[in-house]
């Protein structure tokens, strides 16, 4: 297991934020800066991502969840609020399903299966070939709606630098954990409040893939969509995120 590299800002009830794959902790930059005040708000970088070292073998999203409890270990975090947005909610449903740690979750389009595993064997071995820069543009065009692109074009190019600089095989290894995460049959492991955040434009995860978890899990759960947003509303709909995770872990 490995001590993620992470940011903590505050000093309230800690809320924990995990990103998606290709990102760094800047995926939740407006949420630090909002929520600060009221929480203890601490982002990580998935091992092999932004400043986490790349660990050579491939993990499990149960591995990945490990690192997030080792490294609020080495915060002195006991228990914790979780929100993570595809990959990283995926560890987030891990993590309310399986750590008594966890208080409440909300859940960013993410999925319980994200497809099949051929497909991610096949981007793990692109990735390895042709370096995650072969993919920025793809990726981009995933998170973000068309017309948000063309109104950001600054912020545009940050997004698929980040995607660009996350080391390939951190990407690959972490493509490798999707291709064997199913958590279809598992959602009524979770039993604490949550709240689930879909994209009415995400084209990976659209609204009925969160449905499915909303409905699935055996906590009171509440299930909100954002328009316009693609795959990541925390940067395109900022203000309307930063509410609901108030309202939700208040």
């Amino acid at each position: 297991m490995a001590i993620l590299h992470s940011v903590s800002y505050g000093t309230g009830t800690p809320l924990v934020f995990i990103g998606s794959l290709g990102s760094t902790t800047d995926m939740w930059l407006p949420q630090l800066d909002a929520l600060h005040k009221d929480f203890r708000v601490i982002a990580v970088d998935h091992r092999g991502h932004g400043l986490s070292e790349v660990i050579h073998q491939t993990p499990t999203v149960a591995d990945l969840a490990e690192d997030v409890l080792e490294t609020l270990d080495s915060l002195g975090v006991e228990e914790f609020g979780v929100v993570g947005l595809s990959l990283g909610g995926a560890v987030a449903q891990y993590l309310a399903a399986t750590s008594p740690r966890v208080t409440k979750a909300a859940f960013i389009c993410t999925a319980a299966k994200f497809g099949e595993p051929q497909g991610w064997y096949d981007r793990a071995a692109a990735t390895r070939e042709n370096g995650t820069a072969s993919l920025a543009e793809a990726v981009i065009e995933r998170w973000f709606s068309p017309i948000w692109l063309e109104n950001n074009p600054a912020s545009r190019d940050h997004f698929e630098a980040m995607v660009a600089s996350t080391p390939s095989e951190g990407y690959a290894l972490c493509c490798e954990a999707l291709a064997t995460w199913d958590f279809s049959d598992r959602l009524q492991e979770i039993t604490v409040p949550v709240l689930t955040i879909a994209g009415a434009d995400d084209p990976s995860t659209p609204p009925a893939t969160l449905q499915i978890i909303a409905d699935g899990v055996a906590g009171e759960s509440t299930a909100k969509v954002l328009s316009p947003a693609a795959h990541v509303p925390t940067i395109e709909q900022p203000a309307e995120v930063t509410a609901l995770l108030a309202a939700h872990f208040a």
